[in-house]
């Protein structure tokens, strides 16, 4: 039966947290975070929960969804079959979700799109990618200072009664690390791998690798107040908050994969990195630096090649174009080199097309692309799960938004991981690599253990 959706005005908030406070313990709750209003450059909020179904790929590739059984045995496939069930009635708008598909596809979900060989072993038991099928959302627009219920009558009701039920959380046990985060690998190890990578470059197999190191704590307590605090620290456009069971992936990304609105397809791949400065001065010192940098333009520029052949396999031929190369933006604890690549998706592919085409991210990867992950599965011990994965939503009417789920915590059974990587092409400097590294979640760990300031990481 279809149903009809109505755009409902609800008060605005700058700080979407109050709203999803209210949802947060409902089934299949998620958040898609702008950052606001601390963040730079994210517009819109969107949050919901209870989908009308949740499709899950478990690490054997398996597709599982109890509400729908029956579905294609392919990933992408099983999620568009899925998509097309949904039968709303939606009003003309130009909010960018108006029912559709949200969650995460985990880095390890590219092992049901290229051939992976390699030892690295699950420390997780989050499923590959976990959507659901959501007939309404919660948006905010923080251009227009607006928010909407995107709902159904009977829906926007329910959802109304949520949102003015007494608070909820307040008796949560409080957060906190139980013991130091650890490195899996210690200096040597990663010495080594380091090495193995020059010597695949200098053999012709690759022009550069994102090799990623992974660090893990455990803890206890609520990942709700551990969410508020990565975001209070680090707010960026692209962040996001999935939590199920003992399970949760908490995002604080800056960068987007992929959006696709009205056929136009953009991807905004990162590649070059330098922290901020403890004062002004030293700010605008690191930022010319890395803007005048060969080496983090030329790896730039890789993934940017990487990326046209990617949106080249969907897009219509010759639309695609890169209308800003090393551009440069700065977050709260770095400055990045971001360039911009788009096109026009071909009308005989859909979003999850475009997905499967270019996952997962080449800035995550290296170039070529899949022999950088072939390099990757044998040199990384562990499997990157949701990390370097993607978080985002894709809407019924062919709207998509997706992040890369770099500066990402995945907390499963008590304990947190995260991971700090970074690209290595032929004249990377190992020492320096090896701090990046470090350098990029450092200020994720002490977000989340204050302690971290002031002991070391065991490595």
């Amino acid at each position: 039966m279809t149903q009809r959706i109505d755009l409902t005005p609800l008060p605005y908030r700058a700080d979407p947290l109050g709203y999803f406070g209210q949802l947060k313990h409902r089934p299949g709750a998620v958040l898609l975070d702008s950052g606001r209003p601390a963040g730079p450059g994210g517009r819109y909020d969107i949050m919901s929960c209870d989908p009308q179904a949740m499709l899950e790929i478990d690490q054997r590739g398996t597709v599982r969804c109890q509400e729908v059984p029956g579905l294609p045995a392919c990933p992408i496939a099983a999620q568009q079959a899925l998509l097309e069930r949904l039968d709303i009635e939606a009003p003309q708008s130009d909010l960018p979700f108006l029912g559709g598909l949200i969650g995460y596809w985990s880095y390890d979900l590219g092992r049901c799109l290229e051939r992976l060989d390699g030892t690295a072993k699950e420390v997780t038991a989050l499923p590959w990618s976990r959507v659901g099928l959501y007939d309404w959302a919660l948006i905010q627009d923080h251009q227009r200072e607006k928010s909407w219920l995107v709902a159904s009558h009977d829906r926007r009701e329910q959802v109304l009664a949520w949102l003015a039920a007494p608070a909820c959380g307040n008796d949560e046990p409080a957060f906190r690390i139980t013991a130091p985060f650890t490195a899996e690998l210690d200096r040597h190890g990663y010495g080594e791998r380091f090495r193995a990578v020059q010597r695949y470059i200098h053999a012709g197999d690759c022009y550069q690798i994102n090799l990623a190191q992974r660090f893990s704590a455990p803890y206890e307590g609520s990942l709700w107040q551990a969410y508020r605090r990565l975001r209070h620290a680090t707010p960026t456009p692209f962040a996001g908050y999935l939590a199920w069971d003992d399970k949760a992936v908490l995002s604080l990304s800056p960068e987007r994969f992929l959006k696709s609105r009205d056929g136009v397809v953009e991807a905004r791949p990162i590649k070059g990195t330098r922290p901020r400065g403890q004062d002004a001065a030293q700010d605008r010192l690191l930022a010319e630096e890395l803007s005048l940098s060969i080496k983090d333009r030329a790896e730039n520029v890789m993934i940017v090649d990487l990326l046209r052949n990617d949106l080249g396999r969907v897009c219509l031929p010759g639309s695609v174009e890169v209308p800003r190369l090393c551009g440069l933006e700065s977050y709260a604890n770095v400055h990045h080199l971001v360039s911009i690549v788009r096109g026009k998706l071909a009308r005989h592919h859909s979003p999850l097309d475009l997905l499967a085409a270019a996952f997962p991210g080449g800035s995550i990867t290296g170039a070529p692309k899949v022999r950088a992950m072939q390099i990757i599965d044998e040199l990384e011990p562990s499997r990157r799960s949701a990390y370097c994965g993607s978080l985002g939503y894709i809407d019924h009417r062919g709207n998509m938004d997706t992040s890369i789920a770099i500066r990402s915590v995945i907390a499963d059974a008590g304990t947190l991981h995260l991971w700090g990587g970074g690209g290595l092409v032929a004249d990377s400097n190992e020492e320096a690599e090896y701090r990046e590294t470090l350098d990029k979640i450092r200020h994720l760990m002490r977000a989340l253990d204050s302690a971290t300031a002031v002991r070391p990481l065991r490595i």
